[in-house]
């Protein structure tokens, strides 16, 4: 999946990388019409990663049968845990979508980050270092499927 963001160029967009916890999942449990858009967003031919400290432990079981790669980590170092993963796919090519604290550094090295505010609202800090806001995550899944939609909001 290519995106042309005039002032930006293109973004070939090989990684999706999602939080957990607060963007796709309300107290541990997926928010129904996630499937769906993952489903549809993997088709497009990007890598879904759900990273994640997996505060409720539901992560695995939640996710299961939906195409996603899922990443969980130490909670004591989530943002920095976050921000690696990114580097190692190749930051140049990953979207990420989150909503906490821990995202921050995430959104920083990500092509291009969104927030999500949902049920849970989102971090004031984080909020700084995205590049798009969305009010729910089916907003932001949208952005992927129709990226005309990225385009128009941060054409240069």
């Amino acid at each position: 999946m290519e995106i042309n963001i005039p002032g930006r160029g293109i973004i070939k967009v090989g990684n999706l990388l999602l939080d957990y916890n607060g963007t796709i999942a309300r107290d541990g449990k997926i928010i129904p019409s996630v499937k769906e858009k993952i489903v549809a967003i993997h088709n497009k031919g990007v890598k879904v990663q759900v990273v994640t400290a997996d505060t409720h432990g539901t992560v695995k079981d939640q996710c299961a049968g939906v195409p996603v790669e899922i990443q969980i980590f130490d909670n004591a170092n989530a943002a920095e845990n976050k921000r690696a993963i990114v580097e190692k796919l190749g930051a140049e090519q990953c979207i990420c979508i989150g909503n906490g604290f821990n995202d921050g550094r995430m959104f920083e090295a990500c092509s291009i980050s969104i927030i999500v505010i949902g049920d849970e609202g989102c971090s004031a800090k984080s909020l700084m270092n995205a590049d798009i806001v969305c009010i729910s995550i089916e907003d932001a899944f949208d952005l992927l499927l129709k990226p005309n939609r990225i385009i128009a909001t941060l054409r240069g």
